[in-house]
C-alpha cells in the first residue's frame, strides 16, 4: 500500500478547512481586500461546485443542483490565514435571461480587473466540452492582469485513460499558444481522480 505524501495530507487538512463566509451580488462588498484569493470560474453546467467540493472534501460547501446556473453570486470561503476561495456565478446557462448573463459577465469582469488579493483563478471546463468561449475569456482575463491559471478538466471519469490524457494535451497546447501561464489537469469529483493534483496547484 503506497503511504500518502506529507505534503498531500497537510493541503487535504488546509483545504478541508474551507468555511462559507459569504456571498454578494457586488464585488465591492466582499472582505476586506487583503490576503489572498483564489477564483473558481467555469460554465453552469461544468461541474465546478461538485469540483470545489471535491477540493476541500466537503459534500456541500459549494451548493450543486440539478439546474444549472445556481450560483449567480460571488460566493467567499474562508481558508483562514486570509486566504479565500471565491465560487464566481456560473455563466452562459441558456435559459437565464440575457440582462442577468450581462450582470453576471459585469460582476466577473470588474472582481477580476479590480480585486488586489486575487491571486490566481481555477477554471473549470467540462473534458467533453473544453474549451468554451467563456473559458478563453477567462483566460484572457489571466493575461491581461497576469494572473497565474489552473485548467480542471472535470466529469474526467467519463473518458478511458487514453482520450483523457489526449484532450489534456489539447487544451493545454491551445492555452499555451494563447501565452497564459497556466496548469491543465483532469479531475473528477465523481472518483477523486486529480484531487491532489488539483490541490497542489492551486496551493
Amino acid at each position: 500500500m503506497t503511504t500518502p505524501d506529507p505534503i498531500d495530507l497537510e493541503l487535504a487538512r488546509h483545504f478541508r478547512s474551507a468555511q462559507f463566509l459569504m456571498s454578494t451580488p457586488d464585488h465591492r462588498k466582499l472582505p476586506d481586500d487583503h490576503g489572498r484569493e483564489v477564483a473558481f470560474a467555469g460554465r453552469s453546467n461544468a461541474g465546478k461546485s461538485s469540483a470545489i467540493n471535491a477540493i476541500t472534501d466537503h459534500n456541500a460547501l459549494a451548493r450543486t443542483s440539478k439546474t444549472p446556473g445556481r450560483t449567480q453570486q460571488l460566493v467567499v470561503f474562508g481558508l483562514g490565514t486570509g486566504e479565500r476561495l471565491v465560487d464566481l456565478p456560473g455563466y452562459g446557462y441558456a435559459k437565464v435571461p440575457l440582462a442577468v448573463k450581462r450582470d453576471w459577465h459585469t460582476l466577473i469582469d470588474a472582481y477580476v480587473r479590480e480585486r488586489q488579493s486575487l491571486a490566481g483563478i481555477v477554471i473549470v471546463s467540462d473534458i467533453l466540452d473544453a474549451l468554451t468561449d467563456f473559458d478563453r475569456q477567462m483566460l484572457a482575463w489571466c493575461q491581461a492582469r497576469d494572473l497565474r491559471c489552473v485548467v480542471l478538466l472535470s466529469k474526467s471519469d467519463k473518458l478511458n485513460r487514453g482520450p483523457a490524457t489526449q484532450a489534456r494535451r489539447c487544451v493545454a497546447t491551445e492555452i499555451a499558444d494563447l501565452g497564459v501561464p497556466s496548469e491543465v489537469l483532469a479531475i473528477s469529483a465523481l472518483d477523486k481522480t486529480g484531487v491532489a493534483e488539483a490541490r497542489r496547484a492551486i496551493a
